[in-house]
């Protein structure tokens, strides 16, 4: 049996170990007649257990060509004050819980070597919190290294934006309200049919605008979002930039994202899920015993 069958073996029981807790708790509220839990309940059921990672294969587009690597895909929760914008260690300054997504590539472009990374925190009251509080991504290459970050404000975003490229340089600016494409991965997990669609403005991912050198602004685009019986698939289209996004997930809650594919005019990048690992406080994972565990997400002996 292939670790992927193992995997996914597990996802089910895990699962319905959650619906199951959540099932007991509705009847026993029905039968002490208090109201029913909110959809929020079931977030947290599943959620607050523990983080979640997954690995892809990756084939990213870069120079014109593909690029063999991999990628993870890593969801945790974790209290967030919402004025200073970072994790609560301490205090009681007031704070929201997020789903936090941790988005790492590692890829060579012949020679030498790529590390990416995107943060973005989303809280999970979607009703009280209509965005994201904050991203950031950090691209690292033989040729140097580039830092952004966007945290939200009452009028839209503030963003900084730290290159080691001439024209990108120190730059700090503003955007009014718009949607950001790298907290929409967050809305697929939480709640996919509040998915932005149909036309809107949205700013492109981190790692697009980067890897392209396009300035960092709201975009005409146009969401579409088709949901079938196991599969759905959102995607979103940026008619100036020829560039579509097309995440796939489980119809079903968690809604655990199985693929995604990146269009650039003629070029592709493309993502399948094929390693998964759940319920894991991997931050207290740390002993040279733990590096087995690798093994089960496919990055053993070591990250390429």
């Amino acid at each position: 049996m292939t670790a992927i069958t193992h995997c996914r073996g597990r996802e089910l029981v895990v699962i319905t170990i959650m619906l199951l807790r959540h099932l007991i708790r509705v009847s026993a509220l029905t039968l002490l007649g208090l109201p029913n839990l909110q959809a929020g309940d079931a977030v947290r059921d599943y959620w607050f257990n523990g983080a979640e990672i997954n690995r892809y294969t990756l084939s990213q587009s870069r120079y014109g060509e593909q690029h063999p690597g991999h990628a993870e895909l890593i969801f945790v929760t974790e209290p967030f004050l919402t004025e200073q914008q970072v994790k609560r260690e301490h205090g009681d300054r007031p704070s929201t819980d997020v789903l936090k997504l941790n988005a790492l590539r590692t890829f060579n472009t012949g020679l030498y070597s790529y590390r990416t990374m995107t943060s973005t925190f989303r809280p999970i009251e979607l009703a009280h919190y209509p965005h994201a509080l904050k991203t950031t991504t950090s691209i690292q290459d033989w040729c140097g290294h580039a830092f952004q970050q966007i945290n939200r404000t009452k009028s839209g975003w503030r963003v900084e934006l730290r290159s080691y490229f001439q024209d990108a340089g120190d730059q700090n600016f503003t955007l009014s309200e718009t949607w950001l494409e790298d907290e929409l991965w967050l809305l697929v997990r939480l709640d996919p049919a509040q998915l932005p669609t149909g036309e809107l403005q949205a700013v492109p991912g981190a790692l697009y605008t980067r890897f392209a050198h396009q300035t960092i602004t709201a975009r005409q685009a146009v969401g579409l979002l088709q949901t079938e019986k196991k599969r759905s698939t959102y995607r979103l289209h940026y008619p100036a930039l020829q560039r579509t996004l097309m995440i796939q997930f489980d119809t079903e809650f968690p809604h655990i994202i199985r693929s995604w594919q990146e269009t650039d005019g003629a070029h592709t990048t493309n993502a399948a899920l094929t390693h998964r690992l759940m319920n894991r406080n991997y931050w207290s994972e740390q002993q040279p015993a733990d590096r087995a565990k690798r093994i089960q997400l496919g990055l053993a002996p070591i990250a390429d």
